[in-house]
Order: C-alpha cells, then sequence, then structure tokens
C-alpha cells in the first residue's frame, strides 16, 4: 500500500509544477490546432497519423463532461497524463528494482527532464501518447518481475489503445513481438495478448477504409512528406542529427545519463530477455527519432525518454551506487539546471543572434527553459498581424479559424489575445 501513497504523492507534487507552469497562452506550433478541434466539440471519425483518434476525443468528453472550454480541457488532460506517467515510471522501476530511492529518484528525473516537461505545459499530444506508451512498459515489466500473468495480456492492450493515440508506436511492435516470444509457453496469456493488440491495430485500418480512406491513411498523411524526406539527406546531415540526438539525451538526463547506460548494461547482465525486449523497443524508437525529417524531432524520443528513464532507475538501484541514497536530492536541482544553462548560453554571441530571431515565439525561453508559464501566444500574434523570420502560416492558418470561432461566441480582440 505504501508504494501507492507514493505515487499518488508524485502525481500530486507533478500535478501541481505542471499546471502552475503550464501555458499562460496557447503556444506557437500546433497546439492551436488542437484547441480548435476541442472547441468545436466535433468527434473525429477518422484514425490517421495526423488526427490522433483518442487524444483529441478524450479532450472532447472531457470538455463536455466538464463544462470547460477546449483550451482547458486540453490543459486538464495534458497536466493529468503527465503527472499520471511520472507515478508509472516511479511503480515500474519499483516493480524491477525493489528499491525505493532510486525509483523516486527516477520519477523525478523523468518528470524533470526537459521534453516531457515541456510537452506537459503545452497543447500537443505527446505528453497524453507517453502515459499508454509507460503503461506498456510498466506490464512488460510485470510480466517479467511478477507472476500475475495477466499483465501479459494488459502489455498488448495498452500497445494497441497507445495506436489510436499516436502512429509512432508502430516502433514498438518488434519489441512487442521480442516480449511475446519469451512468453510464448505462456498460451493462457500469449494468445489473448496477441488477440488483443491485433484486433485494436486492425480497427484502425477498418474504420478508415469502412469511410472510403485507403488502406495506408493509418499511418500516412497528405500533409507532409516527412518520412520521404528522411531518406534523402547527405552522410553528413545523418551524423549531425545523430550528434544531436545525444545532445537531446544528455540535456534530458544531465548527469543520470551515465546511470541509463549503466543501467543497461546490467540489465544485460541479469536479465537478457528483458534487455532484447527493450533493445529492440530503444534502436526502433531512437533510430526513427534520431533521422526523421522535422523541425521538433526531439518530441518523437519520448517512448525512448520513458525507456531510459527505467534504466536509469536500474542503474542508481545496483548495490555498487547505494551511497548516492544520501544524495538522491540533487535530482531536485535539474531546474536550476535549466536556468544555468539558459543564462550561459543567452551570454553568448550565437545566443544572442538565436534569441533575437525567436523571439517572436519566446527566443531562447521558447527552447531551453521547460515551462511555459507567461509565454508568447499565437492568437496574439496573429490578430496583431505580427511578422516572423521565418513561415509561421501553418499556424496561423488554424489561428485565424480559432479566433473566427470565438468571436462566433461574442469574445473581443482583446480577450482573445489573452487566450
Amino acid at each position: 500500500m505504501k508504494k501507492y501513497l507514493s505515487a499518488l504523492f508524485l502525481f500530486f507534487i507533478f500535478f501541481v509544477i505542471y499546471f502552475s507552469g503550464s501555458f499562460s497562452k496557447i503556444p506557437f506550433g500546433d497546439c492551436v490546432g488542437f484547441v480548435l478541434d476541442a472547441e468545436k466539440g466535433k468527434l473525429a471519425t477518422i484514425a490517421t497519423a495526423t488526427t490522433h483518434f483518442l487524444y483529441i476525443n478524450t479532450v472532447i468528453l472531457l470538455k463536455n463532461i466538464t463544462g470547460f472550454n477546449g483550451i482547458e480541457a486540453s490543459r486538464l488532460l495534458i497536466v493529468s497524463s503527465g503527472a499520471a506517467t511520472v507515478s508509472v515510471i516511479y511503480l515500474t522501476v519499483k516493480s524491477i528494482t525493489k528499491t525505493e530511492w532510486a525509483s523516486a529518484t527516477a520519477a523525478l528525473v523523468f518528470g524533470f527532464s526537459f521534453s516531457f516537461w515541456r510537452n506537459a505545459e503545452i497543447v500537443e499530444v505527446y505528453t497524453y501518447n507517453t502515459f499508454w506508451v509507460s503503461l506498456f512498459f510498466f506490464a512488460v515489466i510485470k510480466s517479467f518481475t511478477e507472476h500475475k500473468k495477466q499483465y501479459i495480456v494488459w502489455a498488448g492492450i495498452f500497445l494497441g489503445i497507445s495506436l489510436w493515440v499516436h502512429i509512432q508506436n508502430i516502433l514498438l511492435i518488434p519489441a512487442f513481438l521480442v516480449f511475446l516470444f519469451y512468453f510464448k509457453s505462456e498460451k493462457k496469456y500469449f494468445y489473448p495478448s496477441l488477440l488483443a493488440f491485433g484486433l485494436l491495430f486492425a480497427s484502425l485500418f477498418i474504420l478508415n477504409v469502412s469511410q472510403g480512406l485507403p488502406f495506408k491513411s493509418p499511418y500516412s498523411s497528405d500533409q507532409g512528406t516527412w518520412v520521404d524526406d528522411s531518406f534523402k539527406k547527405t552522410f553528413i546531415q545523418y551524423i549531425k542529427d545523430f550528434i544531436q540526438s545525444l545532445a537531446y539525451l544528455i540535456y534530458n538526463f544531465n548527469v543520470f545519463t551515465f546511470f541509463g547506460v549503466m543501467g543497461a548494461v546490467f540489465l544485460y547482465k541479469s536479465n537478457r530477455k528483458m534487455f532484447f525486449v527493450f533493445l529492440a523497443a530503444s534502436l526502433c524508437v531512437y533510430g526513427f527519432s534520431t533521422f526523421y525529417a522535422v523541425s521538433d524531432n526531439y518530441v518523437f524520443f519520448l517512448p525512448f525518454n520513458v525507456i531510459f528513464a527505467l534504466s536509469v532507475g536500474y542503474g542508481l538501484a545496483h548495490p555498487k551506487y547505494a551511497v548516492l541514497k544520501k544524495i538522491s536530492w540533487a535530482c531536485l536541482l535539474i531546474p536550476l539546471g535549466y536556468f544555468i544553462a539558459y543564462q550561459s548560453v543567452l551570454q553568448t554571441e550565437k545566443g544572442k543572434v538565436f534569441h533575437s530571431f525567436k523571439k517572436y515565439k519566446g527566443g531562447l525561453d521558447y527552447y531551453m527553459l521547460p515551462w511555459m508559464n507567461g509565454n508568447e501566444g499565437i492568437l496574439e500574434f496573429t490578430i496583431d498581424k505580427k511578422t516572423a523570420p521565418e513561415p509561421v502560416n501553418w499556424m496561423t492558418v488554424s489561428a485565424v479559424e480559432y479566433i473566427q470561432l470565438l468571436k462566433s461566441k461574442g469574445y473581443t480582440d482583446e480577450e482573445i489575445k489573452k487566450l
């Protein structure tokens, strides 16, 4: 019972952190499109790579239940799923390490990791998606560490559900198949797990095809050629992408990156089966995210970051690092680290130039500080007809439509600017 109280405490703490630092105004990026869909209240009926069927429909359901507007319903879902994910990380590490301090530290490190913290404070699909992915890994580890084999079935269910949130999770299918291979003798659970996943996965295609969409529609989009572009880079660009991915990793996990690496080494030595499941997941997700040809590819690393956080906990729990228990509180200084890094870069000439170039959406604050309170808003930017030194029309198109919708409900320009 104590471990659940600790998980509940972590949920409450991070709910307060994420809520208090959450966006003041609708941020730049895809955020306004999601809020617009939520405000319209029209349930998604197709599941393509960009509709994020389960996410938007969950927001609309919350909006209808609570009476909140699209913005606040989105905030509630994102902050809640963010805090819940931190708790799941804690419970998962506790299941494999049986060590309280290492589990709590890993959860805190993940909760404060830049990419996850940032996405827990804006209107995006990735926090909600990470919650379902974390449940999948929770069920996987529980299947290995406990005799309750029903977790084998839950692994298939959670992974299947996650595909309805974000199709990127097909990258976890190889890991799921490796996982099932190790439990093939547990036929009572092996087949139901495979069946549950298969039905949930197949339903994506059935839903779309029944409405006249092409068979490939669940994993394709007519809004861009990102996948094709990913194969057209030069060798030098691939090297730069890989170096950038390491920079993301270190900025997310700082000094705890070492323990994440060591955790993988220790797992390989102690539990090869579990290691190969997570290796399959890591290679697919990390490889795709590293070379995917989009400017904000950092968000696609989040499923891998869940794995790495679990590895951090496993590494910390090793007897050789027991002495670190007394200074595990140091993870609470991670937010200070972001501020120091931000101030350091801001003092450089390149930092100043970048800050000025990106000033329209917050400059370095937007890129180096995870908290979003007091941020620049896309609606105000659009109403005031401001300009940016780079294309933003793909954001302002949705912003214009949302502004028109709000005006039809009686909002004035000044009221809209505050949203």
